[in-house]
This record gives structure tokens, C-alpha cells and sequence, in this order.
């Protein structure tokens, strides 16, 4: 029983069709469908269900909400129970409130941001198929991405006024969806109060993660290439497209990923991101970085941190 994965995003954009562009020509995703309210569906080659991205025409930049797949229809009734147990009130959603989709479970985070979890949503299958499949397809775009890795997103925190949605986050992810911590950064006189942290459901080292900041907000999505090489080739790849980029190939300390930061049309910040890293299991130990190791944990071959990489977000 449980969360599975990570299904998909929604995000906004204020010029649909520069990030249709953007999310084709440079990260590699492909449109499979749109909707009469304008919104598009993309999907990356390595992934089998109908979409993992949605863009939707906004007047701003941002998240709409966040979406995980559970293992059975039958989850969804049982985790309702739990979270509102909890204290947090949800919505079941009808089948076809997003296409292809079944029904889904709504909620808001501690922090305010909107989750969904569902069990069905259409199969389409791979680019390369499960007989006999080649490695990857042919004619693959841009940095040709294998799938929607992760989240991060940005938890209101102000610990003067006892606000802390990082830690609140954390604990409901913990008790509600059964997702375990990997790693986390612990600040303050006594450095007892979670700043950041990387939890998980599968064995990856997150499938999501949650910064502390002024407001609450969308920092990343996420997209998962094979090697340092295809991260470089991105790299190459938005150069060439002239897409801002924020930050330049390197490597986390945290997660040990090999990543760049760069942003959509919108101002919606990506990232390409290799390297699993370690094996994430519920009996290994959490790993702790300190506030004054945070540059190395963030940004570790310069071990300095980047002013807009926190400051800067949707």
C-alpha cells in the first residue's frame, strides 16, 4: 500500500507557447495531448504513462500542485483516513478531473502547497517499448530527459514567529505517506531545527524535498538524465537555445546528484540531474549537514553558496 513514485507536475507559465518550446527543444519531453482550456501535456520518452508535465497559461509563474501515484485504488481511500486523522482536510476528485486520470486525492501540504495522489492514469508505454527495447529512442530532442525526478519546494519559515513548515512538512510526509528522511540540514544556537530536508519513497535519494524561505513557493522540477556526460551535453544543449542558466554543471554535496539549474520562459526554475548517488533505504542512516557546511552541501566543488539559488523562485 502507499505512494509509489512521482506521477507529474502542474506548473504555470505565462507564454505557453515558449514553454512548449522549452520543455521539447531543450529538456526533450514530447506533447501527447491538449485541453480546451489551453493546458499541455508533455511526458519524457523513459516514462510509460500518458503525461508527467502540465503547463496551463497563467499571468504568473508557479506551481499549481504536485502529483504522486499510489499503488491501488483501494490506497486512496485509507490514506484519506490518515491525513484527515491528521488534522489535514482533502477532496476525492472525480475520475476525468485531469484526463486520462483517474480519481485523486487533494490536499495542501503544512506549507500550502496543493498535492495530489492518485492510482490510475492512462499507459502508453516507453519511446523504446519492453520487448527487445534499444537503450534509447531514436530521434530523441534536446538533452533527451528520462523522466520527472523530483520536487523541491520552498516551506515558509520564520522561526522568531515559531513558523516552520519545513519541519511540519516533514513530519506529515513521515506519518500520513509513509515517506522516510534521507537527508536533512539542521540550523540554530542549539542545531536541532530542520532548515531543509530530502525524503523519499523509492530508493532514490529524494522524491522530494523542502527548503526553508520567506514564503512559501515552487524552487524546482526536476529531470532525471544517465551521467555527468548527458548533464554537459544539457549544458551544450541550452547554450545553444540561449536558456538561462543559474547555475553550471557541478555537484551536490547533498544526494551527491550531478546537476544544472536553469529556468523556463516563465522564470520556472529546472534542473537536469544524474547520479543516484546512494541507495536510499528506510534503515540507512540519515544523513546531517550543518549550517556551516551548507555551501558544500548545496554547491560542493566550490563549497560557496549561489545568493539567487535561494532567493530567487516561483
Amino acid at each position: 500500500m502507499g505512494v509509489l513514485r512521482m506521477g507529474h507536475a502542474s506548473v504555470r507559465v505565462m507564454d505557453i507557447d515558449a514553454a512548449v518550446r522549452h520543455y521539447e527543444n531543450v529538456l526533450g519531453l514530447k506533447t501527447v495531448m491538449k485541453d480546451n482550456a489551453g493546458n499541455v501535456y508533455l511526458k519524457c520518452w523513459d516514462e510509460w504513462d500518458k503525461y508527467s508535465l502540465i503547463l496551463t497559461p497563467s499571468d504568473r509563474a508557479g506551481l499549481n500542485h504536485v502529483a504522486y501515484k499510489v499503488q491501488d485504488d483501494a490506497d486512496l481511500d485509507a490514506l484519506q483516513k490518515r491525513i484527515e486523522a491528521w488534522g489535514t482536510k482533502t477532496t476525492m476528485l472525480a475520475e476525468g478531473a485531469l484526463p486520462s486520470t483517474g480519481r485523486m486525492l487533494q490536499f495542501n501540504l503544512p506549507s500550502g502547497h496543493e498535492m495530489r495522489l492518485y492510482a490510475m492514469k492512462e499507459y502508453v508505454g516507453t519511446d523504446v517499448g519492453t520487448t527487445n527495447p534499444d537503450p534509447w529512442p531514436d530521434g530523441m530532442r534536446g538533452a533527451g530527459a528520462h523522466w520527472l525526478d523530483h520536487c523541491l519546494l520552498m516551506c515558509e519559515m520564520n522561526p522568531p514567529e515559531g513558523i516552520n513548515t519545513v519541519q511540519d512538512n516533514t513530519r506529515f510526509m513521515k506519518e500520513c505517506l509513509d515517506f522516510f528522511l534521507t537527508e536533512q540540514v539542521l540550523v540554530g544556537p542549539n542545531a536541532d531545527m530542520q532548515a531543509a530536508t530530502w525524503m523519499t519513497r523509492t530508493s532514490t535519494p529524494h522524491d522530494i524535498a523542502f527548503v526553508g524561505g520567506p514564503v512559501s513557493g515552487l524552487h524546482h522540477i526536476a529531470f532525471f538524465l544517465d551521467s555527468w556526460h548527458d548533464v554537459l551535453k544539457a549544458a551544450d544543449v541550452m547554450a545553444k537555445n540561449k536558456v538561462r542558466i543559474d547555475v553550471a554543471p557541478t555537484r551536490h554535496g547533498i544526494t551527491r546528484g550531478e546537476t544544472i539549474y536553469f529556468f523556463d520562459p516563465s522564470g520556472n526554475r529546472n534542473e537536469t540531474f544524474a547520479g543516484l548517488g546512494y541507495l536510499a533505504q528506510p534503515d540507512r542512516p540519515v544523513t546531517t549537514w550543518s549550517e556551516d557546511r551548507l555551501g558544500s552541501g548545496i554547491f560542493y566543488h566550490t563549497g560557496e553558496l549561489v545568493s539567487s539559488f535561494t532567493d530567487v523562485y516561483t
